[in-house]
């Protein structure tokens, strides 16, 4: 991972490092406990268990090296410096599908903090990209895989 700035919120930055701390105090010991144990199995060389938890581990010591590089390149978007004139990362905006006459709601966060299946929809993916920088009553259309959506900004919080 380059030393790309990570935008997070608040809710963000508090999650990233519960999971750095989780995976550095819990996850680290129960692998290090797997291994002593696949360990007095014997013979390393066929004993499937010593490779799962090696590979385990490495798993969780790039996972923590990703997170770490992630905290240090954080820019934190607070709630006072939210522009709720136009769309912006924090921003939680109210978006009419002009097709399928569908309302639906997002909040635009940074890439480390997406989580489409709850609404929270990256500013680097098609529909953020599309609404950035823009006010209400503005109306777009997004290139995405599925084609092209027109959208309406009907109101951003």
């Amino acid at each position: 991972m380059s030393s790309k700035e990570v935008i997070l919120t608040q809710n963000g930055l508090k999650k990233l490092e519960e999971e750095l701390a989780y995976l550095k105090s819990v996850k680290r010991r129960e692998v290090a406990a797997r291994i002593k144990t696949a360990i007095s199995f014997g013979d390393l060389s066929e004993n499937a268990e010593y490779d799962n938890a090696k590979n385990e581990q490495a798993f969780i010591e790039g996972k923590i090296i990703t997170l770490e590089k992630m905290l240090r390149n954080a820019r934190l978007i607070e709630d006072d410096e939210v522009n709720r004139d136009v769309v912006g990362v924090g921003c939680t905006v109210k978006l009419q599908d002009l097709d399928g006459d569908e309302v639906m709601e997002f909040t635009i966060v940074g890439t480390a903090e997406s989580d489409p299946a709850n609404n929270r929809i990256s500013n680097e993916s098609p529909v953020g990209q599309a609404i950035l920088g823009l006010p209400v009553g503005s109306e777009i259309e997004v290139k995405v895989p599925a084609g092209t959506i027109k959208y309406k900004i009907l109101e951003i919080k």
